[in-house]
């Protein structure tokens, strides 16, 4: 009988954790990261990024809708976490009533959409990108939900994106998210095509912040 390894004994979510944990670590420290967190932007450079999320959550919004009925991709459908009522109010808050026509998404948020919906036409890659996105802010992103009040006092509408008051305990979400991580009936083929999407997923991300501080003429 053969030796399991570490590896192949430890939950899928750990494992999807830890093979995108050095591309997770590039995107927190980009050069448009470290100008936000380091109070350089001014509000205007975060708008910039709200607007990226926009488009971006578009796609995946229009994804879950289209996964709903799917047995393996529905489980990851949350109306709860639903961003673009958030969005909404944030883009008037940050660039009033007529922000619609004022919304702009860089090449990078384009296509990062863009492969959004193309992956997305498997359960696994819409789940790699749902779950790149909504469990980062679910934790990460709330230290820029914490930025925003103390740096811009944005602590309401403008930073609504971060408020998940639906989802209840966020510790206890995240491991009902894992859970499903874990129990989703794929092969290790198909978990190995996860982790591949989900790599892709962050260097989208990864090329909408190199855009951003190149836009906004950020200093490496």
């Amino acid at each position: 009988m053969p030796v399991t390894t570490e590896l192949e004994a430890r939950p899928f979510s750990a494992t999807l954790r830890a093979s995108t944990l050095a591309v997770h670590d590039r995107a927190n420290h980009s050069v448009y990261m470290n100008a936000l967190f380091g109070g350089e932007l001014p509000l205007s450079g975060y708008t910039r990024l709200a607007e990226q999320y926009y488009f971006v959550y578009q796609a995946i919004e229009e994804m879950s809708d289209a996964m709903a009925g799917d047995p393996v991709g529905g489980e990851f459908v949350f109306d709860e976490l639903r961003r673009m009522p958030n969005l909404e109010r944030d883009m008037e808050f940050l660039l009033g009533s007529d922000w619609r026509a004022k919304i702009r998404q860089l090449p990078a948020t384009e296509a990062y959409a863009r492969r959004i919906r193309e992956a997305s036409e498997w359960a696994g890659g819409y789940v790699a990108h749902h779950y790149t996105r909504y469990l980062g802010d679910i934790a990460g992103g709330q230290a820029i939900r914490r930025l925003l009040a103390k740096n811009y006092e944005v602590s309401e509408a403008g930073s609504l994106f971060y408020h998940f008051d639906e989802i209840g305990s966020a510790p206890a979400f995240r491991d009902r998210y894992r859970a499903k991580l874990d129990t989703a009936p794929w092969s290790d083929k198909e978990r190995a095509r996860v982790v591949d999407e989900a790599l892709v997923a962050f260097e989208c991300n990864v090329a909408v912040f190199t855009e951003l501080a190149d836009e906004l003429r950020l200093a490496a």
